[in-house]
């Protein structure tokens, strides 16, 4: 049985979506999988959330348990054995410290980077009250993403966009060697606001490259929170 490489917790997760045409996402797709489309639509996000009381197989990192991160990813499946796997493929992920970005491209080859980041959450008890909002600065300049939410959360309406896109437990990595590594993230269903005035700010061009522009330069399709939970993110198994 795969053993857990890092357990966490994941909280208040920015979800910003957009549609876009498959044949941008194509050349991410890693051997092995197919694009996962929602009602025949491919979709990538932007997410921003909490990393808190991270460990690694077990161990917790000083200085290294609580921070932030900022990705952009789509949607892939595969199917073993009659069994569809829904997962995840990262365009780019931002944390905040080098030794974090590392260790994810070490072990999984994920494109992680590592930029300066900060957050701010105005928290009543656990529900937010205030925008929620994510920044990392990109050459000396701020960008950022934010979500306002409202009203009570909610567990995602069977069938609904919000349950597609958090309902994605694998994770899919592209090698250098062109083969594929899949792992799985374990987590319960997560409970989500709708929100108003999402914001997204960001020098797409020079961080993601000229082909999201268009796609990102917009109102995204959807935007809601994820309350988040505890989570288990199992080592990565080749299977291309």
């Amino acid at each position: 049985m795969t053993k857990r490489f890092l357990t966490a917790r994941w909280s208040y997760l920015a979800m910003l979506s957009y549609v876009v045409p498959p044949e941008i996402l194509e050349p991410f797709v890693p051997k092995g999988t197919r694009l996962d489309l929602f009602e025949g639509k491919a979709l990538i996000s932007m997410v921003g959330f909490l990393f808190q009381e991270t460990r690694l197989k077990g161990v917790p990192v000083p200085f290294h348990r609580h921070f932030e991160e900022v990705n952009l990813r789509f949607y892939v499946r595969r199917e073993v054995d009659g069994e569809v796997r829904r997962g995840v493929v990262f365009i780019k992920e931002i944390v905040p410290r080098a030794a974090l970005a590392m260790v994810a491209r070490l072990v999984y080859n994920e494109n992680y980077v590592a930029m300066p980041m900060e957050h701010e959450l105005g928290l009543d008890g656990d529900v937010p009250v205030d925008p929620v909002v994510y920044r990392w600065r990109l050459n000396d300049e701020w960008n950022e993403m934010a979500v306002t939410p409202y009203g009570d959360p909610a567990l995602p309406r069977p069938g609904s966009e919000q349950e597609f896109i958090t309902e994605h437990y694998w994770g899919y990595a592209a090698q250098r060697d062109g083969g594929t590594v899949e792992y799985r993230v374990a987590h319960p269903t997560w409970e989500v606001w709708p929100v108003v005035d999402p914001v997204f700010r960001c020098d797409v061009a020079k961080l993601y490259g000229p082909e999201f522009v268009i796609p990102l330069d917009r109102q995204p399709d959807s935007a809601f929170l994820a309350r988040g939970s505890e989570v288990e993110v199992f080592n990565g198994v080749r299977i291309a």
